[in-house]
């Protein structure tokens, strides 16, 4: 048989080759139901080697039940001189214990959480703790659930372990973990271990200050315009500029697009007015506000002067948006009334035992009076304006005001009291005290992310060793009130020269806090240390075929990355050079067979790393199972010139072995010792084999033996059509990347 034109030597094992893998895809897909996804679900093993070439296995580590479910763990290749916890524990990285674990270490035999493994022999092996088998091997399951004795699986990274006992509590080299992910979250990431913070610390910093509108009182940023709103007091420091008004600011730059310096006065007549309180915005653009004494006004962008109302009666200390779009709900002291911007009359009042600010629930129909002074809160009913309940404050009466806000997306109540802030529900009752170093001064929500922020200030007596002069930046989560980011401090920022505020852009990237004292505008901007979003998994690959590892993490600003590689068991570390992308390609060579490697990200908050992964390397194989790895086996001999075709290097993965039969029956030459078995005429398979093996790849000069197959076909390799089933799904279970390595070669990653 000659050579089709344009076909290369070999290429009908080439054929070959494609229909016996589509045949084992075709048998691997034959085993799952139709619409099935094959993917490394909850059912995939796990296995990691640890610093001393221990083995664990876990029966599953991915979607677990985060109520709790069991597991099999099982190791081998552990030392038969010291004990070991096995359990699921607080994964703290490399050559730090794992800590704290799912119902502590087992010391009384009784845990299903953890199981204790000893030297055979053991004072405690028995009832407390079971022995090692041959070899350093156990077999045990364990309960694993979520979260439990304060450990939480959702906000840490968790992994199930083996740790030496406590009689040998610092020894890490029984430390071998493997990463779990319960149900909803993703798998194999957990964030990753943070070096100096942890993953995903979320900070703010200073990005810019701005000086352009005088002693700013208040802040609204418009939910529309997106431009920033100052309420505004003359600064003393600028005498020959009087700054009082509502400044208009562009909140990237801080410059000003508009100033609105005068407001109608007791007989109608413009006046320089200050901007005291921001009530709330306009559609579109603008704000309602509160500009002394007694005046309601609204104004925008642009506007040469505000127009407004003067009211009768005290000075005004609060306002808020009212229950329709043309009123506003003011606070003269004790009195409280809902007024008609346009014209200023009373459409409902109501007179409390006393108090001065508000918050206002126009959504859940209720309003929150806060009496600093006699320790006390009121609830007023919206709908029929009367008061329908009393709360105290803790702490007595003649606290510090601070502030009242309501939280639009639970209706909980936030008040701000000397250096505490109190939270209660809807329904008035106290639920959490969040005490800090500053007095609590302001607070603004953002929904989006479910955080509340509060701006404290010093007390700006240096004379009492609390003080310092520097204010704090406090951030919590609104349903477990947690500390949701680090605390930042803001130098000079005192209460001597008037009460700090804040408002904060829609999903918590910016935030803007005044300082009074200082005349000034802070801009931050959120951070955010690395977090792990895709980690790489443990590999095994064959001699020269081409893997590749990929990492992936979010955070502010973005996270560089470099990979690093371990030779001794994650005892010692060192960059990949210029393995700096996400994906990490080299081609695994026998040498690198135990190597361990992971990703560091970093960036300005900190730096992370991915928990790191064994690379396995096997022998390369004859035939084809390893994705042309070893060459054809065997071949069809060419007839047109007797002597049977020379492949690739089967030793080091070439498209083919070498085939030493020619076409005619009596085999041509086989003096070249490849692998392969004499053709017959025709080029089918022979009978007696040349010199060398039956598999691709052979040593040159070997003994020839009877061939099992001929033509490159999944039998002669060896290996049955399931287990290459079985190892193929494998690799797309661990999410492993394997290439064929085609005649393109690389060098390994170290």
């Amino acid at each position: 048989m000659t050579s089709t034109p344009g076909t290369a030597p070999g290429g009908q094992s080439r054929l070959r080759r494609r229909a016996g893998t589509a045949a084992v895809a075709a048998l691997l897909l034959a085993g799952i139901p139709v619409g099935a996804a094959v993917s490394a679900d909850a059912g995939t093993p796990k296995t990691a080697t640890g610093p001393q070439g221990q083995k664990l296995t876990v029966s599953a580590n991915t979607g677990l039940d985060p109520a709790g479910q069991k597991v099999r763990v099982q190791g081998e290749g552990y030392g038969l001189t010291t004990g070991i916890y096995v359990a699921l524990c607080k994964d703290n990285g490399d050559n730090r214990v794992p800590s704290p674990c799912l119902g502590g270490a087992d010391m009384s035999g009784g845990s299903k959480t953890s199981q204790w493994i000893v030297p055979p022999g053991d004072p405690y092996e028995g009832d407390l703790a079971q022995a090692f088998g041959p070899g350093g091997t156990f077999d045990v399951e364990i309960e694993i659930a979520q979260k439990g004795d304060g450990l939480d699986c959702a906000e840490v990274a968790c992994s199930v372990v083996t740790r030496a006992d406590h009689r040998a509590a610092g020894d890490r080299t029984q430390d071998v973990r493997i990463p779990v992910a319960f149900a909803g979250q993703d798998p194999g990431d957990g964030g990753g271990e943070g070096v100096d913070v942890p993953a995903g610390t979320i900070s703010y910093k200073s990005a810019a200050e701005f000086t352009t509108a005088g002693k700013p009182l208040d802040l609204l940023l418009h939910p529309d315009s997106k431009k920033l709103y100052v309420g505004a007091d003359n600064l003393p420091d600028t005498a020959d500029v009087d700054e009082r008004g509502l400044h208009v600011l562009n909140p990237e730059t801080g410059t000003s697009e508009s100033w609105i310096s005068q407001a109608p006065g007791s007989t109608g007549a413009l006046r320089p007015s200050a901007a005291a309180r921001i009530a709330g915005p306009l559609p579109g653009d603008g704000v309602v506000y509160n500009y002394p004494l007694r005046g309601v006004g609204s104004a925008k962008s642009g506007d040469e002067a505000a127009s407004g109302v003067w009211l009768a009666g005290p000075t005004i200390t609060d306002i808020a948006p009212g229950t329709t779009p043309d009123t506003v709900l003011v606070a003269q002291g004790a009195t409280l009334s809902e007024i008609e911007r346009a014209t200023g009359t009373a459409t409902r009042t109501l007179t409390l035992p006393g108090g001065t600010q508000f918050a206002a629930d126009t959504e859940r129909g209720a309003l929150w009076y806060s009496d600093f002074a006699a320790g006390k809160m009121h609830r007023v009913d919206l709908t029929s304006f009367t008061v329908s309940g009393s709360f105290d404050l803790p702490g007595g009466p003649g606290g510090m005001a601070g502030f009242t806000e309501t939280d639009p997306a639970t209706g909980a109540v936030w008040v701000g009291v000397d250096r505490s802030v109190l939270v209660f529900d809807a329904a008035g009752t106290l639920v959490k005290t969040l005490v800090g170093k500053d007095l609590a001064r302001d607070a603004a929500f953002d929904t989006a992310s479910g955080r509340a922020y509060v701006v404290r200030q010093d007390g700006g007596d240096l004379s009492d060793p609390a003080n310092d002069n520097n204010g704090t930046l406090t951030v919590y989560g609104t349903e477990d009130f947690a500390v949701a980011a680090k605390d930042l401090s803001l130098p000079g920022n005192h209460s001597q020269a008037g009460a700090a505020s804040l408002a904060v852009e829609p999903g918590g990237t910016t935030v803007f806090v005044t300082s009074p004292a200082e005349g000034k505008i802070t801009k931050l901007v959120r951070q955010v240390s690395p977090l792990v979003t895709r980690a790489p998994a443990d590999l095994t690959a064959e001699e020269g075929e081409e893997v590749a590892l990929t990492a992936e993490a979010e955070g502010a600003p973005e996270p560089t990355v470099r990979w690093q590689v371990s030779t001794d068991g994650a005892q010692t570390w060192k960059d990949v050079e210029g393995a700096t992308e996400s994906a990490l390609t080299f081609t695994a060579r026998t040498a690198q067979d135990g190597y361990r490697y992971r990703a560091e990200f970093r960036n300005d908050v900190g730096t992370t790393r991915t928990a790191a992964v064994t690379l396995t390397v096997t022998a390369a194989t004859g035939g084809d199972t390893g994705g042309d790895v070893g060459g054809d086996t065997g071949g069809n001999g060419d007839a047109s010139n007797g002597v049977g075709s020379t492949g690739g290097d089967g030793a080091t993965g070439g498209d083919g072995g070498t085939q030493t039969s020619g076409g005619s029956t009596n085999g041509g030459s086989d003096s070249t010792g490849g692998s392969g078995s004499t053709g017959t005429s025709g080029g089918s398979s022979g009978t007696v084999g040349g010199s060398g093996s039956t598999v691709g790849g052979g040593v040159a000069g070997g003994t020839g033996t009877a061939a099992t197959s001929g033509g490159g076909s999944l039998a002669a390799t060896g290996a049955t059509v399931m287990s290459v089933t079985l190892a193929a799904a494998g690799l797309v279970g661990a999410g492993v990347l394997v290439h064929r390595r085609a005649r393109r070669r690389t060098e390994g990653a170290l």
